[in-house]
């Protein structure tokens, strides 16, 4: 985005504050940089830009560092305070997005910590997860725990023996001894060797797959190639980069972003409209609201998938659940598009821990290879962020089944391994099933 405005916001606000921090004045600072006061007032209410020049010297006189000042980096710690403020305590109160910028100037160390906190959980979650798969499809794993399993019953029936048979011959005696011994140090070695592959859990980073590769790649700003490890995650970010410059010349930076600004103050944002007025296909729109986020659209997600349902490009809304690749909720509103391409669907959802979101969703057809090729459909669907109580038609969602606490969800595939399900939910669950066992 090339609108002057707002890239040099955080600026000014950091100047401004960290100079009242120090208890400076505004015409000792500028004396001290080389520029007039009233050019420093109009820099510190951000409505002039500041050269990484003048930026140096005014982190000389402030002490701190001149990226402390720079507004890439504000924008980036807004951006995960943001991400933290998504995830709250059941009984918190709503933060104050609004005040993310003053939050984070005032409080640099406050702000650094409430992230990494926030970023100590979702790794923690996404551990989580990884151990549940682990544990379930591992087959290492699995053998061991059964040899551990094994070696405690098989210890549990000689000593019971020894202890309820009184009468027991000296020569069985010394085999139960023996087997004791035998079993125990079975144990002991198994327990150490899993003991050993667990702590590995910790220290191992779980492997991405090509799509993770290059959605931390486009979060990353999506600027060196250098950082994907993969060549399948190399020609996936290459074939993204193509499509979003062919978005960009379709749908131009400044002419998103006046049309973004046009329907701030309107309540609920209306894409559709937008579209008709920007004269641009919907799917155009939401992919370029995604990727460029503009006012209005500060905490966009979005979620793409093909006509299997599989998910092609996930970028996520802070506080929505995402799932690792490959798996999803059967009940998001993305599948439900799938079933009346060309309909925008909009629908309020809600997350397991109450959070609350807009979506708007859609099922594009195309005809890459002419009118004798394939049909191909692609869903979309655009989250954002929806304060306020939950309407009663909201649909209940969640990440996958496997880590979804939602127990009588009629779409359940599998136990969950946060909240068992009941009975009557696994019976909803089987009607699922193709041949209807």
């Amino acid at each position: 985005m090339s609108d002057r405005s707002g890239p040099h916001v955080l600026t000014g606000t950091r100047i401004r504050e960290r100079r009242l921090a120090l208890s400076r004045r505004q015409a000792q600072l500028a004396r001290a940089v080389g520029i007039s006061p009233a050019y420093l007032n109009l820099i510190e209410h951000n409505r002039r830009p500041v050269s990484p020049e003048l930026v140096s010297r005014l982190a000389g006189e402030l002490q701190v560092p001149p990226e402390e000042l720079a507004q890439g980096r504000e924008e980036a710690r807004i951006a995960a305070l943001r991400e933290a403020a998504a995830q709250p305590l059941p009984e918190a109160q709503a933060a104050e997005l609004d005040q993310a910028a003053e939050f984070i100037a005032r409080y640099p160390g406050w702000s650094q910590l409430l992230v990494g906190h926030a970023r100590r959980a979702a790794a923690l979650e996404r551990q989580l997860t990884t151990l549940s798969e682990r544990m379930t499809r591992d087959p290492y794993l699995l053998t061991t725990l059964h040899e551990v399993l094994s070696a405690v019953t098989s210890l549990r029936s000689t000593a019971s023996i020894l202890v309820e048979e009184e009468d027991i011959p000296a020569d069985w005696r010394r085999r139960f001894h023996g087997n004791l011994n035998e079993d125990s140090q079975r144990l002991s070695v198994t327990a150490q060797s899993l003991v050993a592959y667990l702590d590995s859990f910790e220290t191992e980073a779980a492997p991405l797959t090509p799509q993770e590769e290059v959605e931390q790649w486009l979060e990353a700003g999506a600027l060196e190639d250098a950082a994907l490890a993969s060549d399948a995650a190399r020609a996936m970010a290459a074939r993204l980069a193509m499509r979003m410059q062919d978005d960009r010349d379709a749908l131009p930076d400044l002419r998103l972003a006046a049309a973004a600004t046009g329907q701030e103050g309107a309540g609920v944002p209306d894409p559709v409209m937008m579209a008709e007025g920007l004269r641009v296909p919907l799917d155009l729109l939401l992919r370029r609201l995604a990727m460029l986020r503009p006012p209005g659209f500060e905490s966009a997600g979005l979620l793409a998938c093909d006509a299997s349902g599989t998910l092609t490009f996930r970028r996520a809304a802070p506080g929505f659940p995402l799932p690792r690749p490959g798996e999803s909720c059967p009940l998001w509103p993305l599948y439900e598009a799938l079933a009346a391409p060309g309909a925008a669907l909009q629908r309020q959802v809600v997350t397991p821990d109450g959070r609350r979101f807009w979506t708007l969703s859609l099922a594009a057809r195309r005809q890459p290879q002419g009118m004798s090729g394939p049909v191909l459909i692609e869903g979309l669907m655009l989250v954002l962020p929806e304060p306020g109580a939950a309407r009663a038609d909201a649909t209940a969602i969640g990440p996958t089944c496997r880590i979804c606490p939602r127990r009588d969800c009629p779409a359940r595939r599998e136990p969950s391994i946060l909240a068992p399900a009941t009975a009557a939910g696994m019976r909803a669950g089987i009607t699922n099933l193709p041949d209807g066992r």
